[in-house]
């Protein structure tokens, strides 16, 4: 990843337009989720010896439904929490306005924990309490340890569902185009699915690429391993 500029105007547009914690999370969790379960369908189908036909319908059922169901999930629980900074919001509101003095010396108290003392904590206090909306951004950032930037719940939920979906097709494609050995490709792909999606979050991290698609490779697997082994046992 590269560094950010640091000149005055690339500053000032950064640190007015501050992007949150974006979608990233959505799109991995959506994809390893798309890619363990629908080949968790396949491995257990094949498993249990039944044709490629029920494997295709069973697979693209589950990644219609159940992503449509994780991005109905992922979008009531950003939701949630988005309703959940707007009540801390009103409720830290309504205390400015009862107990302004209180609240001053909440704001003095955050402010000397991150540093400030004498003269400048004074200043900063007053500073911050004398702009109504810098002071409640303060006290739910402060207080609460809330983001300032308000999550986005369709955003999220967009990202998980094609995150979703796309990752879920992996492990189908063999059947759908009637692959020669179509089980085996399937493992070979979705297993390079896992690899990459590892690889690609570790652009956000500080482990190196090939450690974090180890990773997932190995969860990945260990969740394909177990349903291919419970499949079986319903084999005739």
């Amino acid at each position: 990843m590269t560094d950010h500029g640091h000149s005055q105007q690339e500053i000032i547009a950064r640190i007015n337009a501050p992007p949150g914690r974006g979608v990233l999370r959505d799109v991995v969790y959506g994809g390893i989720d798309g890619s363990v379960t629908t080949f968790a369908i396949v491995a257990g189908v094949a498993g249990a010896g039944l044709s490629p036909f029920i494997i295709v319908a069973l697979g693209l059922a589950n990644v219609l439904a159940d992503g449509f169901s994780m991005a109905a999930g992922n979008y009531s629980g950003t939701k949630a929490e988005l309703d959940n900074i707007r009540r801390i919001r009103a409720i830290e509101e309504r205390h400015i306005s009862l107990y302004p003095d209180g609240e001053r010396r909440e704001v003095r108290e955050i402010l000397a924990q991150k540093g400030l003392s004498g003269p400048v904590l004074d200043d900063a206090t007053e500073a911050i309490t004398s702009n109504h909306d810098n002071w409640i951004d303060l006290m739910v950032e402060g207080e609460y340890g809330l983001g300032s930037v308000d999550p986005h719940p369709f955003k999220a939920a967009m990202a998980t569902f094609l995150a979703f979906l796309v990752a879920g097709m992996v492990p189908l494609l063999p059947f759908l185009f009637s692959v020669d050995q179509a089980f085996t490709v399937s493992v070979c792909m979705t297993m390079g699915v896992f690899f990459a999606i590892g690889a690609f979050k570790s652009r956000w991290s500080l482990s190196p690429w090939w450690r974090s698609g180890l990773e997932t490779f190995v969860i990945g697997g260990a969740a394909a391993l177990i349903a291919y082994l419970v499949g079986s046992l319903f084999h005739p």
